[in-house]
């Protein structure tokens, strides 16, 4: 193994590894790639990397080795594959693969009994975002390995963000963003039918909740705020506003005849806060109800 610090290996050439390594390779990296079907390195072979016969000759080239792939099912199908437990000693794994925290405490533990440095990322962008001032990447692990890392780190994202040495809290933390994601978009398509059936341009409805994501950000890093104080005395929005607002959506869909899964989902949480004598306080106050 080189001691240079501009080699890498990359594992995984799905969408996100065939940039990973393109980004390498335009900052003068030298390469080492391995993928189970190896035709999918031929533009980046022929842009410089090296293509190895082997995921363990591939991890034998560099000190660092970054993996994504589709899963960590199919992560664990190459740790199991012939001599890559070996070829881990002395070697630090940037696990990009998306899992759960359980996922990445597992990987960690095993690539530690091969005598390997842990860290585990999630990219939180699309391929085409990556390598850019902005590109967010959360990072977990020790300190002195993301220390090691972050130089590699930065070639692929700006806007690193290390959350500490618990290798789960990236995978985590990944979690919880996604899960606001997808509570927006459930919201932001339940409100597209609402816009559909009086006959609004969606389009414009979509331009509309655009301009109010930067206030509403800025609300919920409030009430994030709210809920690590332990203090829910009512500062910004009352939890009773939306035990009717959310009311009102369900009460519209139902008239309008459109799906009610999400307001009915909504709704119902609001009302069980309120009974639980929460709608005096800030409407952060709904996580006691969630602790629950």
């Amino acid at each position: 193994m080189s001691n240079t610090n501009k080699e890498v290996s990359v594992l995984g050439l799905g969408a996100m590894g065939v940039v990973i390594a393109r980004l390498f390779l335009d900052q003068g990296y030298k390469v080492t790639l391995w993928n189970r079907s190896a035709d999918k390195a031929d533009a980046l072979v022929a842009r410089g990397a090296v293509l190895a016969r082997s995921a363990a000759e591939a991890l034998r080239a560099s000190r660092m080795a970054v993996m994504c792939v589709y899963d960590y099912r199919a992560a664990d199908a190459i740790f199991a594959m012939d001599g890559v437990a070996a070829a881990m000693d002395g070697r630090l794994l940037v696990q990009l693969t998306t899992g759960s925290p359980k996922d990445a405490r597992e990987a960690e533990a095993w690539a530690h009994r091969h005598g390997a440095a842990y860290l585990e990322g999630a990219i939180q962008a699309a391929p085409d975002q990556l390598g850019r001032p902005d590109t967010p990447l959360l990072v977990s692990g020790a300190q002195t390995v993301f220390a090691e890392a972050e130089p590699f780190l930065k070639v692929l994202a700006g806007g690193i963000v290390y959350l500490g040495e618990k290798a789960s809290a990236a995978a985590a933390m990944d979690l919880a963003t996604l899960s606001s994601i997808y509570g927006t978009m459930l919201g932001f398509l339940h409100g597209a039918r609402i816009a559909e059936h009086e006959g609004f341009d969606v389009a414009e409805f979509g331009r509309i909740v655009a301009g109010i994501m930067p206030t509403f950000a800025g609300f919920l890093q409030h009430e994030g705020a709210v809920i690590q104080s332990g203090d829910f005395t009512i500062t910004q929005s009352p939890m009773r506003i939306s035990v009717e607002a959310t009311q009102r959506i369900l009460q519209t869909a139902q008239e309008a005849g459109i799906n009610t899964e999400f307001p009915t989902f909504a709704a119902g949480l609001f009302r069980r806060a309120d009974a639980a004598g929460l709608g005096g306080e800030e409407l952060a106050a709904l996580i006691k109800l969630l602790r629950q």
